[in-house]
């Protein structure tokens, strides 16, 4: 007998409703909720392939532990002894620098990945943290820390309310948005269009998204902060800067305009291969519009200049006007955030508290570069232990950081390795225990990330659709459980996890003066909180302390885990509003427009005035059917134009006699990879594309559907030499490649 249930899609950024359609324990359909108060039914070849995802039959259905070198079927008693007894003595004997811990993206799609991770670091005590973050979004986090003193302070673009919408390095009809969480973004761009806003793409590639713009750019790639500096000096030249009521919030305005005097249209024109012309026309547009907002993503970030290209689409927002208004940029008000302090100078945001121990990167919010991962592995120097023991969170690095042939190489060589994974993959292979999580339908939801970054405040919780089977363990209690074995407290139950972090938070929320719990006795707060588990309780005490919450009896009509329980399709929360100043953290109370290390990076990004690339580059894609590695071994989202290609130009293809499906070997400073060419004039001339995430070639690994069709793995291209200094983060487009026909 059939049955439905709500859940939201952890597939991707936009956070979908979804009705499922259940079979016993089995997911059989997946359609949108059209009662969902923030995605009303909208839904995208992924969610509907939920099912096939929570059924994959490759999916581990317990722990395996590593005996005589073969990794076996075992207890989760066992598979836990055996991290205790492989950790700790690592720990007491080397120090906790010497075990490195891996984040992956799907953690911030997962309850259990959210409310652990911050727990396991610091009981761990371990600075040598890395994650996807610095292959991805770090320079964001940078620059919104030097701008506005909180790392996390990421205004997002005001969809359903601007007139004037200029994306660069971003393709949201095929990525469905990131760090912007807006369920069916490309209905929300069809309708700028038809209340007759503009739309402007710059990418060197014509996109999907491109192809809906009014006008694209396409830009050589890596000079997104050349271009956009040059848009900076106009508004200065030409007297179109207005800040308007952002103006008492600001620092430095004046100090900006001579620091960015140099790009002109006409010194950038060069490199950025765009007309001088076109610059100014694509500010004063941008000036012109009664509202506008600059939304830049991975094109921005993943580049030698990620940080500055990050910091001058917030800059642009401000100096129009922009931030914080309706149709801008804002800030999001997520239910789980922290009691909003009142405004005034904060602690700030420091970058390079420490540095990583061969190359001496530093530190960006509290991680190294994952590109230095296998480096901390297996170099030996006079300053300090190597990383001699890793643990991995739905973290697949041997695709997704630079020279995954080294990375292999170094975790075979490691003392221990813990994979929390639901599959034996190209990572996960190496470990000496592996904890997999169960399907995403057994788990309960709630998007404690992606709220902080969503197009409109709301708050969503989805109960696990199936109970879990006889034999598994809840993602949550899994991690609960390694905290607890790392830690030296192994054999606790795991509910003193979330004790722990209940009482530590309450202690701290009773002495702040801002709390809505101010002065009141933080056990008796712990005896309300609801919730039949410990991560429930700990999301209660979220929702009754944060900015709707009921402040445990203070606001009665406010949110708590019951009436959230009681709202299964959501509670919409409203519009984004304005927030500042309280959002800001810096030291001086303001967002301060050029800070130290933006300046100080300002004449490296002079020198690539210079630079002419005179030959072919690299840049990524994006597919609609795909996030990153973690979904090709399900048939339904592989195939079609998600296939592992080499794009190049008609042009190029012509001139190196590259015919359309014929193999093509590429060559870079990691490696060389061959892949079949698919030649299209979507890439501008002197550009080649290829997706992220593939190469499933692998010995060791249990993904079957994946290995049929492996493709090639991109960052094999890469040495990993190549970081933007101020966040770390990876390299990964704009970079010179070789390219040679072979048939």
């Amino acid at each position: 007998m059939s049955r439905t249930a709500l859940r939201i899609c952890p597939l991707c950024e936009a956070t979908c409703g979804l009705t499922l359609t259940i079979e016993g324990t089995r997911v059989t359909g997946a359609r949108g909720d059209r009662d969902d108060v923030f995605s009303a039914g909208f839904i995208c070849p992924k969610g509907a392939s939920f099912g096939a995802v929570d059924g994959d039959p490759d999916r581990l259905t317990g722990p395996l532990v590593r005996k005589d070198g073969e990794l076996r079927e075992a207890t989760w008693e066992e598979a836990f002894d055996a991290v205790a007894a492989g950790i700790r003595p690592l720990v007491e004997r080397y120090g906790p620098n010497t075990v490195g811990i891996v984040l992956g993206n799907p953690n911030v799609h997962t309850v259990a990945g959210a409310l652990y991770p911050p727990v396991l670091i610091g009981a761990l005590g371990t600075r040598s943290l890395f994650s996807a973050s610095t292959v991805d979004q770090m320079p964001k986090h940078v620059s919104s820390g030097l701008l506005y003193g909180d790392a996390n302070a990421i205004p997002v673009p005001d969809l359903d309310r601007t007139d004037h919408l200029l994306l660069i390095g971003a393709n949201p009809l095929e990525s469905n948005g990131s760090l912007c969480t807006a369920p069916d973004f490309p209905g929300r761009l069809k309708a700028l269009k038809a209340r007759g806003g503009t739309l402007t793409v710059i990418d060197p590639r014509r996109t999907r998204t491109a192809k809906l713009a009014d006008r694209h750019v396409a830009v050589r790639p890596g000079t997104d902060a050349l271009l956009l500096a040059a848009m900076v000096t106009v508004l200065f030249e030409e007297g179109l800067v207005d800040t308007g009521e952002l103006a008492p919030h600001l620092l430095g305005v004046e100090e900006l305009r001579g620091a960015l005097a140099d790009f002109t249209p006409e010194s950038v024109s060069g490199a950025c291969d765009v007309d001088a012309g076109l610059v100014r026309t694509l500010a004063r547009e941008l000036a012109a519009a009664p509202t506008g907002v600059v939304y830049g993503r991975i094109g921005t970030c993943t580049v030698a200049h990620g940080t500055l290209a990050s910091w001058l689409v917030d800059v642009l927002n401000i100096l129009t006007g922009n931030l914080d208004r309706p149709g801008g940029a804002l800030f999001p008000q997520a239910a789980t955030d922290r009691t909003p302090r009142p405004a005034g100078p904060g602690h700030g945001f420091q970058l390079g508290r420490w540095t990583s121990r061969v190359s001496h990167h530093p530190e960006a919010k509290g991680e190294l570069p994952l590109s230095a991962l296998a480096e901390e592995i297996d170099t030996v120097t006079e300053e300090g232990e190597p990383v001699r023991a890793v643990i991995t969170v739905a973290a697949n690095p041997v695709l997704s950081a630079p020279d995954g042939d080294r990375l292999d190489k170094a975790l075979a060589g490691l003392d221990f390795m813990v994979s929390v994974d639901p599959y034996l993959n190209e990572t996960s292979r190496h470990a000496h225990v592996v904890l997999p999580p169960p399907p995403p339908s057994r788990s309960p939801h709630h998007d404690f990330a992606f709220n902080t970054l969503a197009i409109r405040n709301q708050v969503r919780y989805s109960p696990a659709a199936v109970p879990l089977e006889p034999g598994r363990m809840a993602e949550t209690e899994i991690m609960a459980r390694l905290v607890l074995a790392v830690s030296g407290m192994h054999g606790a139950e795991p509910d003193a996890v979330d004790g722990m972090v209940i009482d530590q938070t309450l202690g701290k929320a009773v002495k702040e003066p801002h709390s809505p719990v101010h002065g009141r006795d933080p056990r008796e707060l712990a005896g309300q909180l609801t919730g039949a588990t410990g991560p429930e309780r700990r999301l209660d005490m979220m929702l009754r302390l944060g900015p709707y919450g009921d402040g445990f009896g203070v606001r009665p009509d406010g949110l708590t885990l019951e009436k959230l329980r009681a709202h299964p399709h959501g509670i919409d929360l409203g519009p984004l509003r304005p927030r500042l100043p309280q959002p800001l953290k810096t030291r001086s109370g303001k967002a301060e427009l050029l800070p130290g290390p933006i300046a100080d990076d300002l004449p490296r990004l002079r020198e690539a005035l210079r630079r002419r690339p005179d030959g072919l580059v690299l840049v990524g894609r994006r597919h609609l059917r795909s996030n990153n590695s973690w979904m090709h071994n399900v048939p339904a989202l592989t195939g079609g134009s998600n296939r592992c290609t080499v794009h190049i130009h008609p042009e190029d293809a012509a001139r190196l006699g590259v015919r359309d499906g014929a193999a093509v070997r590429l060559k870079g400073a990691g490696g060389e990879i061959t892949a079949p060419a698919e030649v299209t004039d979507a890439v501008r001339p002197g550009v080649v594309s290829l997706p992220h995430g593939w190469g499933h070639d692998r010995p060791g690994t249990r993904m079957n559907h994946a290995r049929k069709d492996p493709g090639a793995n991109v960052n094999q291209l890469l040495d990993g030499s190549l970081l933007d200094p101020l966040s770390g983060n990876a390299v990964l487009n704009g970079v010179p490649v070789q390219l040679t026909a072979l048939t």
